[in-house]
């Protein structure tokens, strides 16, 4: 399609920063009335500011829906979203694009698994806008707005007692993630760390990292820091002294600007810590000890490494503690922001960092994208062929013999792996007789 000569334009972006237009609307990939998973799981979603022609533009004028950027069928989701065929499902949220990935299930290498899922679907994006600015002789970059990582929360509301709601878990957290996450995820451009109660889910927000590697060391240590939290008897704030976890003193998270939860916003600190030395022993601790914020972040990481490393791979460990011990740097300690951020996709790429001879796709990954493929699944004695997604948690099939609609969870998909695509050389023969299932 060509560009919406109606669509109104901003002033040129080397004069304005990035931004939203106005509040975001619920999130529709979340809500479903369908059962939750009974797996601990993941997932990471991205959002990405449009610029044409060096303009700052909203996608739904200029693109009106993602099919109008993909040239091969999608599977839809529900309302403007949809399932790209590489896994992720993208759509248009109020002035950014925004891609999210399927939950990976939590296991070692996780977080590199989702990453991996998430920067196919920036790729896949990003070659499917090629191909849009061949046909309409304009320019489209995608510069990184945020990221957002998702760790479940499955403890069931009236077991939790009023020490352990996800609202004061959301706030016990933004007092401990804010120095890793700013020394793996931010630059000196970055505004906020914010955590969000999300109900069966906490949602923890920062800017987009250009740095695939660096991306997957913030969410290893992200999803470290807050299953260990979880297990917590208590998310008091007093805990943070019971437990001995470093933690700033003079930090006072402010409301978050876009949802309900909070954010460690650079005024919330007596000085602004994304522009800070970041070896520079500045920083006053609840136990009154003067750290860099280097020292703090790597202390974090050091009292949660236990449960760092259950979820982590090798290679990111690695990377890890060389950010924290300053023998790889952190964006923070680049004269600006880099460059990649505002052309995702091209100045930055994944370089296939995890490929699946080293990192084998998870059964959760393996089921959803089966879906998102239509292949056909066989459960004896029916063909059942994928026709949606409820949610993240179940798949919406078609029974062949009878054409009725069947949702099945992941869960119970799992048993069922070995039978995707078998059903491709049964799908046109009568299926067998045998007991109803449904």
């Amino acid at each position: 399609m060509s560009h919406n000569p109606d669509a109104p334009r901003s002033t040129p972006l080397a004069q304005a920063p990035l931004r939203r237009t106005k509040k975001r609307r619920p999130d529709e990939l979340r809500r479903t009335g369908a059962a939750p998973l009974t797996r601990a799981a993941i997932g990471l979603e991205a959002e990405f500011a449009v610029v044409m022609d060096g303009y700052q533009v909203k996608p739904e004028q200029i693109f009106r829906s993602p099919a109008q950027i993909v040239r091969e069928p999608m599977m839809h989701r529900t309302g403007r979203s949809y399932h790209l065929p590489v896994g992720s499902a993208v759509y248009f949220d109020t002035g950014v694009i925004e891609l999210a990935t399927p939950v990976v299930e939590l296991e070692p290498g996780c977080a590199a698994r989702a990453a991996r899922l998430l920067w196919e679907g920036i790729l896949f994006l990003r070659e499917e806008l090629d191909a849009w600015e061949a046909r309409a002789g304009k320019q489209v970059q995608l510069a990184g707005f945020s990221t957002h990582y998702n760790v479940s929360f499955e403890v069931p509301a009236e077991g939790r007692g009023e020490h352990c709601t996800v609202e004061k878990l959301a706030w016990l957290l933004c007092h401990i993630l804010p120095a890793p996450v700013m020394l793996l995820a931010a630059n000196r451009r970055s505004t906020g760390i914010g955590v969000r109660p999300r109900g069966n889910r906490i949602e923890i927000t920062a800017d987009f990292t250009p740095d695939a590697g660096l991306m997957v060391a913030a969410a290893t240590v992200i999803v470290g820091i807050v299953r260990e939290v979880m297990s917590w008897p208590s998310y008091e704030m007093a805990e943070l002294d019971v437990q001995g976890v470093p933690a700033f003193r003079d930090l006072h998270p402010e409301t978050h600007s876009s949802r309900q939860g909070w954010v460690a916003r650079f005024s919330s600190f007596p000085e602004n810590p994304f522009v800070c030395d970041v070896d520079a022993a500045q920083w006053r601790t609840r136990d009154d000890d003067l750290l860099s914020l280097r020292e703090l972040a790597g202390r974090t990481v050091r009292h949660f490494s236990k449960s760092i490393r259950a979820i982590a791979d090798p290679l990111t460990l690695r990377l890890i503690g060389g950010v924290m011990r300053g023998r790889v740097p952190s964006l923070l300690e680049l004269p600006d922001r880099p460059d990649a951020y505002m052309d995702v996709g091209r100045l930055c790429r994944w370089e296939d960092l995890f490929p699946e001879r080293m990192l084998p796709r998870s059964r959760y990954e393996r089921i959803l994208l089966h879906a998102v493929s239509g292949d056909p699944l066989l459960m004896d004695p029916d063909i059942y062929t994928p026709t949606g997604m409820k949610g993240w948690s179940h798949v919406v099939f078609r029974r062949e013999r009878d054409g009725t609609r069947h949702v099945f969870s992941l869960d119970e998909l799992l048993a069922h792996l070995r039978g995707w695509g078998k059903g491709s050389n049964r799908s046109r023969r009568k299926s067998p007789r045998g007991r109803r299932r449904s």
